[in-house]
């Protein structure tokens, strides 16, 4: 396995020996929430959006995973032995390299590997304060804005293909105050709407 993540020539026979990877088509739930964590995924390819659900089904987006990434919230699972918290989904087709989670901890002999969980811990948890700070500090109408260009980042596009009722869902509000918003927005040259489809202009 070609991995340019890592340069540790023990981890990487390693990675070669005890991962697979796993192709993953678009809008494909990889982990969803209760699902027993079994693997840690870490992106080769694609982009996966990670949203936070509870047990009656509200969710709420936490952050994306690029290339070279992992979720922080399924290595707290696994180390923790906890069923999962959090739903994994394919933004685009994907690649993913699937690391058992007996490995995780195995690996911390090398420093490569215990640097790279570190920093992603560290990279999540701030991405999460801005989460939190969005939804304590801010008017709906930024936390609209943020999503969305998280959304169009992840993409690569300005547009995307997205409902008034999914942006409402994964940021825990009604639809109704989102159609208002998006509206508003759109008189304010932000964005422009169209059928299943939001633009940002700027």
């Amino acid at each position: 396995m070609n991995n340019s993540i890592f340069t540790d020539a023990r981890l990487l026979d390693e990675l070669n020996k005890y991962t697979r990877t796993k192709q993953v088509k678009r809008d494909h739930v990889l982990i969803a929430p209760g699902d027993e964590v079994v693997f840690i995924p870490l992106v080769m390819k694609g982009v996966l959006r990670i949203v936070r659900q509870n047990e009656e089904g509200k969710e709420i987006f936490l952050y994306h995973l690029y290339p070279g990434q992992t979720c922080a919230m399924a290595i707290n699972c696994c180390q923790g032995r906890k069923k999962s918290s959090v739903k994994a989904i394919a933004e685009e087709d994907s690649e993913i390299m699937q690391i058992p989670v007996n490995m995780v901890d195995e690996w911390f002999k090398y420093p490569e590997w215990k640097t790279y969980v570190n920093s992603t811990y560290s990279q999540r948890f701030a991405e999460l304060l801005e989460v939190i700070d969005l939804i304590a500090f801010s008017n709906m109408d930024k936390q609209v804005l943020h999503y969305l260009n998280e959304r169009c980042r992840a993409a690569g596009s300005k547009a995307i293909m997205i409902t008034h009722q999914q942006i409402a869902d994964e940021l825990h509000t009604h639809r109704e105050a989102v159609s208002r918003l998006l509206r508003t927005m759109e008189q304010k040259n932000i964005l422009k709407l169209g059928r299943n489809t939001i633009e940002l202009l700027n």
